[in-house]
């Protein structure tokens, strides 16, 4: 099986910090995100590939024992854990941006929590993990995460259709009971969210960027501000500066205690490129106003 590098995947030393691979793995997922690369399945493949080595490098257990195993891993692990990747929960289906790669689950031992090997990776109330048990990631739209979906989940020669519900929150846990089959134990879904082409997220918040002509900025006017929920409208006064903040209640994501966060919209403004000569004329004039 080939060797995966995942420092080469997001363009990056060994001795990257933690804020270099959280950085390179936001702009690439940017520049590969389905949603901008439409029909592109190259573009999506590369997509999985980023969001894999996010997975190791971004987490510090992984990230350490992927360093010390290096290009060796192979021998290594088989020698230490000759059972490793051989049960584990993958997914399939369309639409699924998920799927990690034979290197990673063969790896890991096809768990995605983020202990120490022998460590029990999560518990539900007073229930604590079996060796059972199976856990995946499940990466999801920010849409996907307001409004639920589904995912179909290949467990061995079963595919289980799991519902995610509305509302979800980063790094909250779906317990599956059962799910396991034979093995008797549950499937637990690590929710992870998804970069978005427009909006950043800001805990429960979303910031976006919505430009705006020169002369709407001066003289003030209505404007449309992308959400999650559809296009809305909102008024931008006279004299509004760039980077003036427009907060949207209740457009951004679902908060732990009920409701929603809130959409900040950022003003920015487009400046003319190519002047006529009429619009040079007023623009000469306004500056002999001292404007």
């Amino acid at each position: 099986m080939e060797y995966k590098d995942y420092y080469a995947i997001l363009g990056l030393p060994r001795t990257a910090s933690a804020k270099d691979v959280k950085a390179a793995y936001r702009r690439l997922a940017r520049k590969f995100h389905p949603d901008m690369n439409k029909g592109a399945p190259k573009a999506e493949a590369k997509f999985k590939e980023i969001n894999e080595a996010n997975e190791v490098l971004s987490d510090p257990v992984k990230r350490k024992r992927y360093d010390t195993l290096g290009a060796d891993w192979d021998s290594v692990r088989t020698a230490q854990h000759p059972g490793a990747g051989r049960v584990h929960a993958d997914f399939g289906g369309e639409g699924n941006l998920g799927g990690f790669s034979d290197f990673f689950r063969t790896f890991f031992g096809g768990g995605f929590g983020g202990g120490s090997e022998g460590e029990d990776l999560f518990e539900s109330g007073a229930r604590r993990a079996r060796a059972s048990d199976l856990e995946a990631m499940v990466d999801l739209t920010l849409e996907e995460a307001l409004r639920g979906t589904s995912r179909a989940i290949q467990v061995g020669d079963r595919r289980v259709e799991v519902k995610i519900p509305a509302g979800v929150r980063e790094g909250l846990r779906v317990r599956i009971a059962g799910g396991a089959g034979a093995a008797g134990g549950d499937i637990y879904l690590r929710v992870r969210l998804l970069p978005h082409p427009q909006f950043e997220r800001a805990g429960d918040d979303l910031q976006t960027t919505v430009t705006v002509p020169l002369t709407t900025a001066v003289l003030g006017g209505e404007v449309s501000v992308p959400t999650l929920d559809g296009p809305r409208g909102i008024k931008v006064p006279a004299a509004s500066r760039v980077g003036q903040m427009f907060r949207l209640a209740g457009q951004g994501l679902p908060r732990q205690q009920g409701g929603r966060g809130d959409l900040l919209a950022r003003l920015s403004v487009e400046l003319p490129q190519k002047l006529s000569p009429r619009e040079a004329e007023l623009f000469t004039e306004l500056r002999t106003l001292g404007r």
